[in-house]
């Protein structure tokens, strides 16, 4: 009896947690094989979060030779002023002033859309709003008490929460946009989704050529099944 009280309970908890998220997760469109949404995605990047985010693993050599672009157009329309095209994306933020400024180090993003999923990337930059309750002034509804301000807040404009009474309190699970930023609901979309696309990018540069390859791979892995498969029968057949 115990047990099935201590099972009903854990179950409630869970369900509790799952509720008080109390947002679905939006999709992203990410298509690494569009060369514009990434080389706007890599300024975005480079704007709005190389002020305190890195991304060790690539160097703008790379993002150059993968966008099929001129080096020379990265350094002037992508990389910051004074970088070098071997450069990588460093943060010039050093870890102290980090912890000082924020609680914490703030990530490298190398992997973050690995690790995280881009939808749940997607959804959190565009899940911030006013929260006078918080040190900085926002939460956002997938991250709740992040760390990390919102940092396309002009372009998106004051972005409030909506409350509603549940089983388990008030919950916020509806944003609405009370003050418009600079660009429009569907730019900022666009924006958001360009600047995804480049962190899924950089997670995996080599994802579509390791796609590529590995479907001759698996041809390859058929084909010797089969041949296989023919020689067993030619070794055995004239075997009782």
């Amino acid at each position: 009896m115990k047990n099935l009280i201590a099972l009903f309970l854990l179950l409630l908890l869970s369900f509790g947690v799952a509720a008080s998220e109390g947002i679905e997760l939006q999709e992203a469109n990410v298509d690494l094989s569009d060369n514009a949404s990434l080389q706007r995605g890599a300024k975005h990047f480079v704007t709005y979060c190389l002020g305190c985010h890195s991304i060790k693993h690539i160097r703008y050599l790379r993002i150059a030779l993968d966008t099929d672009v001129d080096p020379k157009k990265i350094l002037k329309d992508i990389a910051p002023e004074g970088a070098n095209i071997y450069d990588q994306l460093h943060s010039a933020m050093n870890a102290h002033d980090a912890e000082k400024w924020f609680g914490t180090q703030p990530p490298d993003l190398s992997l973050i859309a690995r690790s995280r999923g881009a939808d749940w990337l997607y959804s959190y930059l565009k899940s911030y709003y006013i929260d006078p309750k918080s040190p900085r002034g926002v939460n956002n509804l997938v991250f709740e008490d992040t760390a990390m301000p919102n940092p396309l807040w002009q372009l998106q404009g004051d972005q409030y929460a909506e409350p509603r009474k549940t089983i388990w309190g008030e919950e916020y699970n509806k944003l609405v946009i009370e003050k418009p930023g600079t660009l429009s609901g569907g730019e900022f979309d666009i924006f958001v989704n360009d600047l995804v696309n480049f962190l899924v990018y950089a997670g995996e540069p080599v994802q579509l050529e390791r796609q590529r390859i590995g479907k001759y791979v698996i041809f390859f892995i058929l084909m010797f099944l089969v041949v296989a498969y023919l020689l067993k029968k030619e070794y055995w057949k004239d075997i009782d």
